[in-house]
């Protein structure tokens, strides 16, 4: 009897295990099956030399070392020389010069409302899409991030923390950011805010797959940073601001390895496509001394940095890892790759439909990332811009696997000569006629595509707007920062591009410092002190303004200036259409300053 029993159990349990294994079978299909969640972080003005595991002998990098060794790194991976122009590539496949993001700032750093993003591409096909920090590609409706596809929003306004557009007196450090829009006060450190509603954002999203773009205002300047981060270089032979500018990205570090503990304890990081890269060359990990002096810092023995058209300026860090991808980990690959083949890439890799709207300048490398084709012998333009309008051979570099053609002039070869010491053009003319002539076809196809973005007034969806200095059109110097706007140091003469969405009576507020300062127009302000670790910011100077003026086309408003109030009103009828608006003080000397922020609602 007993036997008979115990019969009967062992075939219970048998029949138990048998069924929870192919319970678990059966899951660790479905998740097999799932589709990827992708995590694209980029990080600000961090070089290629700007890592211990690129031979740094100084910063303090582990977890990011650590991730280079297990990942698929790309040693010959390029971007654009400064910020928007790298997230443009990145958001459309498409270089700058071709949807009016070429500059950072003069109303060239907005991409263009036609342009399909790579966030549009996967929330139309059922990704959750999360953007957090430095969005750098429009301010105003229709350029928010949150109108070009992502669904949930953490960003900075403008080139991010203490520019023009961003919230007044953010100092990195307890700063309010704009959540969907809506400004909100957040606590802590800028990158570990970022990184934090990162993960939370993670534990929401787990039963969807999710495209995230972690896009870090840091180590950009101004170099704040806490405390304990400088002082870790406290013993280096670097400058009080490299010593900050490092802290920073060790910062970055810690975070980022944070973010890959917290994937794997989750147990999505394997079916995680998990990207790093920054977006241009150094900004401070080389500092260059006196002509005849040794250069201070570490740069990898690349050539230029930040806004640079040689290697320094554009060839920066690439680490992508999705152990359930059958990605080549472990290993590095040194074809020619770069920000505008992100968007193919990825769609391919997690196997979702894309057909290009535009042509692009960038392809799917998704082949040469699991070893299944080889590289074609291609060629890609990246330059310097930063002017009102591309215009031909300026800043440029024409690039193939192992050449580069500078200005059209200089050719080297970066694998024998990485750091471009070299010109061989007289020795290869052939080469340099091919690469010409590239470069030459390539322009005449970017021209169609030069325009500018227009900031709709009195549109349904966002009415009232505001306006900031950071995007008037001119070729004078803009104060693209706070620490200028306090100055008052310039006040560039110039218009904004607008589209009056619908005719009628709109108000115009002009504001010498930003709404949410309720500083009066002829006000000063007080200087903060940053300390040691952080930048200082001045007084504000009086202005004396007495009147104000508004003109678009051949509407002009006029109004007298009551200096204690914040801000000016004028009003007046707009009729429909395009148009350049211009937005002016005029102080006790009758010259004309441009009003630093402008609010304007069709009422």
């Amino acid at each position: 009897m007993k036997n008979k029993h115990l019969f009967k159990v062992t075939i219970c349990l048998l029949f138990t295990i048998v069924s929870c294994s192919n319970k678990s079978k059966k899951n660790i299909v479905s998740n097999e099956n799932k589709k990827p969640n992708v995590i694209f972080i980029v990080t600000d003005d961090q070089g290629y030399g700007d890592l211990g595991s690129h031979g740094n002998p100084w910063i303090k990098t582990p977890n990011l070392d650590s991730f280079s060794k297990e990942s698929l790194e790309l040693t010959n991976f390029h971007v654009g020389t400064t910020c928007a122009p790298t997230r443009a590539g990145l958001m459309t496949g498409r270089n700058a010069n071709r949807n009016n993001a070429w500059h950072t700032i003069a109303g060239c750093s907005i991409l263009l409302d036609d342009e399909e993003t790579i966030a549009q591409v996967y929330k139309k096909n059922n990704y959750e899409t999360i953007m957090l920090g430095k969005w750098h590609l429009g301010d105003n409706y229709p350029y928010r991030p949150e109108d070009r596809g992502f669904n949930k929003t953490l960003s900075l306004l403008g080139g991010g923390v203490n520019q023009t557009p961003d919230y007044w007196n953010n100092t990195y450090f307890e700063d309010t950011y704009y959540r969907n829009g809506t400004p909100e006060k957040v606590k802590g450190y800028c990158t570990d805010v970022f990184f934090d509603e990162a993960i939370d954002y993670i534990d929401k999203s787990k039963e969807k797959p999710f495209f995230m773009y972690l896009a870090l205002n840091a180590a950009h300047g101004p170099f704040n940073v806490p405390e304990e981060y400088a002082k870790m270089y406290s013993d280096t032979p670097l400058s009080d601001i490299q010593k900050r500018f490092y802290g920073m990205i060790t910062n970055i570090d810690e975070n980022f390895g944070k973010l890959v503990a917290h994937l794997k304890k989750e147990g999505i990081y394997d079916n995680t496509i998990l990207v790093f890269t920054t977006d241009n060359g150094t900004a401070a990990g080389i500092k260059r001394g006196k002509s005849e002096g040794p250069n201070i810092g570490y740069n990898a023995g690349l050539k230029g940095t930040k806004a640079s058209h040689y290697d320094g300026g554009h060839r920066v860090p690439f680490f992508i890892s999705w152990p359930n991808g059958n990605l080549l980990h472990g290993q590095k690959i040194g074809d020619l790759a770069a920000h505008v083949d992100m968007l193919p890439t990825l769609a391919e890799l997690s196997g979702i439909p894309f057909s290009e709207k535009k042509p692009l300048d960038g392809t799917s490398i998704a082949g040469i990332l699991n070893g299944k084709t080889k590289a074609t012998n291609r060629m890609l333009v990246v330059d310097t811009q930063r002017n009102q309008l591309p215009e031909k051979n300026r800043n440029s570099c024409v690039m193939s696997r192992d050449w580069r053609l500078i200005n059209g002039k200089e050719l080297y070869h970066t694998l024998e000569d990485p750091g471009q010491k070299n010109d061989i053009a007289a020795k290869h003319p052939e080469r340099v006629e091919k690469m010409k002539k590239f470069y030459n076809q390539w322009w005449e196809s970017i021209l169609p595509d030069v325009r500018y973005a227009e900031i709709p007034l009195g549109d349904k969806a966002a009415n009232p707007v505001l306006i900031t200095v950071h995007d008037i059109h001119t070729k004078d110097p803009i104060p693209w920062n706070q620490e200028q706007i306090r100055e008052a140091k310039n006040f560039p003469k110039g218009f904004y591009s607008i589209n009056v969405k619908e005719a009628g009576n709109y108000r115009f507020k002009l504001y010498r410092y930003p709404p949410e300062s309720n500083l009066a127009i002829n006000a000063s302000t007080p200087a903060i002190d940053g300390g040691e670790f952080s930048n200082s910011l001045p007084p504000g100077k009086i202005i004396t303004a007495t009147k104000a003026k508004i003109s678009i086309g051949d509407t002009v408003i006029n109004a007298t200036v009551d200096p204690n109030k914040p801000y000016v009103v004028l009003e007046g009828e707009l009729t429909s259409g395009s148009g350049m608006l211009e937005s002016y003080f005029i102080n006790e000397k009758g010259e004309e300053i441009s009003a630093y922020y402008t609010h304007i609602e069709k009422i």
